[in-house]
């Protein structure tokens, strides 16, 4: 119950902002904030709009130390309307979006659509109000297992008799930790609530009547986070397959699929029992959500769906499944702007990556994999790198070929169950992006028939066709069945990994001049389709093209389980060789133009001495190739921008590290040439090599102030 003071204070704040809500129809007219940018000149781009995504509002509220960064004050919430009125932006509803995704009548100029989430009971007590102020609409999404725990108090989730899903271990996603308490309270960011913390049946149904909130679902059990490896990692419910420790087996897709379609269907009827509507939105926990989620909300009858991440600029057939703004640290209007403009008008993202190998980390004592994993983590975050490209294949031999992965899989064997806790703490501890580092065709079988039979395959001099080792055994492209089984080992990695930021393709995928005899193989089809090849007698061209489009199906089936929250991008490994002499197409079938306009990043290996051992005599030499190298990258267009350049680290001819000098030189050459994105391998974080200081400076984005001026201006 509010105290007497804050209820005159608030009705007095209330009313000065109903007479400016009043007035929000003349955009002329003075803000009464007298918050600096009042006159904004951000616009939201037409037929656009924006969802700003709120949690709980308090009066008490400590901006950057409070113990609820998602929390809002009511003066910082009642700023932010009485701004959005003076601004000329105008709030909407779900109705609206539905008016304009039908053709009936369009968004408003500067849309912007209010979310609340987890039914907490201050949206009762302090949104409410001031929605009724101002005549906005709100989307208001509700945990119904909170809600039903802490008012009858005879519900106890899942989450309540699990001791290990009790919290998201080692970061929470996103929002408060929503994990149970007592029968009936709720553990909401570490500490219990009761029916004080929440709303109740009464007080949504008053809200639902007064036509400015619609009621949303925000799940019925799955705010909480569940067993997700052998380790102990505690992930989001919706989007985890559970482990359980005692068979030491996880879910299984159909029953994943049957757990999470029950939670929605039964969020949905509890709240249509309680208000007599039946939600047509679903907003999901920590915005987690993928492919496979969408489809189970459809069939569970939800036409809308909210994430989060970076894709929030919306337009209303750019749904049904919508990104949103997180707004956290209590911000000023001002600063809520400056968020929306981040995506209106994004920065240009600049890449600093540390290839990893798994292999390092791996061994048969759990305890030493504990203390190499620490390790790591404490090495990337002192790095203040921002991704991890993460190997995914067991690779103990060096040879590049995949003989197991550290990920449960249906095709190969599994050397130990261990990429997605690593992904998870690097993604949670370190606070980097993760791309899974994986093979295109250098997978070793099981079964050594099947290998040869979907082999690569090399003319010989006699017209004869024998099988293909070079440096790489490789899987044809352009067998079905090799694509069926690539596609189930990327489909397994982000089914298992659903939190991954992207996929970095090894530098496996090639073919030689004389390489893919298996094109005149009568089973042979086109990667992807059903095309029979008429002519197997291929151009390079033709060939980088398959290469191509077999990995834009490989990466499909790990886009099904991806997180939308996440930016989920590709980066594919390139020859040096091949940018500074183009006519090399036809010795690798890859060509850096192609790869541009088909990844989102290309790995460049920048690796002067694995090009030509003999210019670690001459570094000069070494100079000078790294000068021709960027060249031909500036001759392409978005050459600099979506190239990443990868240096080597370790000089294997000579079995020796590179001079740190040396190694810190490349990198600043490269960036004073106009090298935006830079990463380097390998990385030894058990021994600390290569040696930290040098390459932190090399690394650093603050080395050179005039990095982000050069960025902004490249096509």
């Amino acid at each position: 119950m509010r105290s007497t003071l804050l209820h005159f204070a608030l009705v007095a704040l209330l009313g000065a902002l109903s007479t400016a809500a009043q007035a929000r129809g003349a955009p002329s007219s003075p803000p009464t904030t007298g918050l600096p940018g009042d006159v904004t000149t951000l616009q939201i781009p037409a037929g656009h709009f924006v969802t700003l995504g709120f949690h709980d509002v308090r009066d008490d509220t400590r901006p950057a130390v409070d113990r609820d960064p998602y929390a809002v004050s009511t003066e910082r919430l009642a700023s932010l309307f009485d701004w959005l009125a003076a601004n000329d932006w105008h709030p909407i509803s779900l109705d609206d979006i539905e008016a304009a995704r039908e053709g009936r009548r369009p968004l408003p100029p500067n849309a912007v659509l209010l979310s609340f989430d987890d039914g907490l009971a201050s949206f009762y007590g302090r949104v409410f109000p001031l929605l009724r102020a101002f005549g906005y609409p709100a989307l208001f999404a509700v945990e119904t297992g909170w809600i039903e725990r802490v008012g009858r108090g005879d519900r106890v989730t899942a989450a309540a008799t699990d001791p290990v899903a009790s919290r998201l271990e080692e970061g929470a996603v996103i929002g408060g930790d929503g994990d149970a308490g007592a029968a009936n309270e709720v553990l909401y960011n570490g500490r219990a609530r009761g029916a004080e913390g929440f709303v109740d049946w009464g007080q949504v149904r008053e809200m639902q009547a007064s036509g400015l909130v619609e009621v949303a679902s925000h799940t019925d059990d799955l705010h909480h986070g569940i067993l997700a490896n052998p380790q102990g990692n505690v992930e989001p419910a919706a989007l985890t397959r559970r482990y359980d420790a005692a068979s030491g087996a996880y879910e299984s897709d159909a029953d994943y699929r049957r757990r999470v379609h029950a939670d929605l269907v039964r969020s949905a009827e509890i709240i249509e029992r309680h208000t007599g509507v039946r939600p047509r939105t679903l907003v999901w926990p920590y915005g987690a959500t993928n492919p496979v989620t969408e489809r189970i909300a459809r069939e569970a009858g939800y036409r809308f769906t909210f994430s989060l991440g970076d894709q929030r600029l919306s337009t209303p057939s750019s749904g049904p499944d919508f990104g949103r703004f997180l707004v956290m640290n209590d911000p000023d209007p001002v600063a809520v702007e400056s968020q929306v403009a981040q995506t209106v008008d994004p920065p240009r993202r600049i890449q600093r990556a540390v290839q990893v190998d798994l292999d390092y980390l791996y061994d048969p004592d759990p305890d030493q994999v504990n203390a190499n994993l620490s390790a790591l983590l404490d090495r990337i975050q002192a790095m203040q790198v921002r991704t991890v490209y993460l190997q995914a294949f067991a690779d103990p031999d060096g040879d590049g070929t995949a003989s197991a992965l550290y990920f449960p899989n249906d095709y190969l064997p599994m050397r130990a169950d261990l990429f997605n806790r690593v992904a998870w703490q690097l993604k949670t501890r370190a606070g980097v992006d993760v791309y899974a580092w994986l093979p295109l065709l250098a997978f070793d079988l099981p079964d050594a028939e099947r290998q040869q039979q979907l082999a690569v395959r090399a003319r010989g001099s006699d017209g004869k066709s024998r099988i293909a080792d070079r440096d790489y055994r490789r899987l044809s492209p352009f067998r079905p069945a090799a694509l069926a089984l690539v596609r189930g080992i990327y489909g397994d990695l982000a089914r298992n990994t659903p939190g991954i930021d992207g996929i970095l393709i090894h530098d496996d995928a090639y073919l030689a001049a004389d390489e893919d005899a298996q094109a005149c193989n009568p089973a042979a089809r086109w990667p992807g389709g059903q095309r029979a090849l008429t002519d197997c007698d291929l151009s390079a061209r033709d060939k980088t093209r398959a290469l191509i489009d077999f990995s834009h199906q490989a990466v499909a089936a790990a886009r099904e389980y991806a997180n939308l929250s996440n930016r989920f991008r590709v980066a594919r490994n390139i020859y040096a060789r091949v940018v500074l002499d183009p006519a090399a197409e036809s010795r690798f079938a890859q060509a850096l133009g192609p790869f541009l306009d088909n990844y989102d990043e290309v790995a460049l290996m920048a690796m002067p001495y694995l090009d030509d051992a003999d210019m670690a005599r001459d570094d000069r030499s070494a100079s000078r190739w790294l000068d021709d190298l960027i060249d031909q990258v500036m001759r392409q267009p978005d050459g600099l921008r979506k190239t990443v350049f990868e240096l080597q680290a370790y000089d294997w001819a000579r079995d020796r590290w590179i001079e740190p000098g040396r190694f810190k030189a490349w990198m600043h050459q490269l960036v004073r040439r106009g090298g935006l994105n830079l990463a380097y391998y390998p990385d030894d974080f058990i021994t600390g090599m290569p040696a930290f200081q040098p390459t932190f400076e090399g690394m650093s984005l603050n080395e050179f102030p005039y990095s982000t001026s050069r960025l902004r201006s490249q096509p």
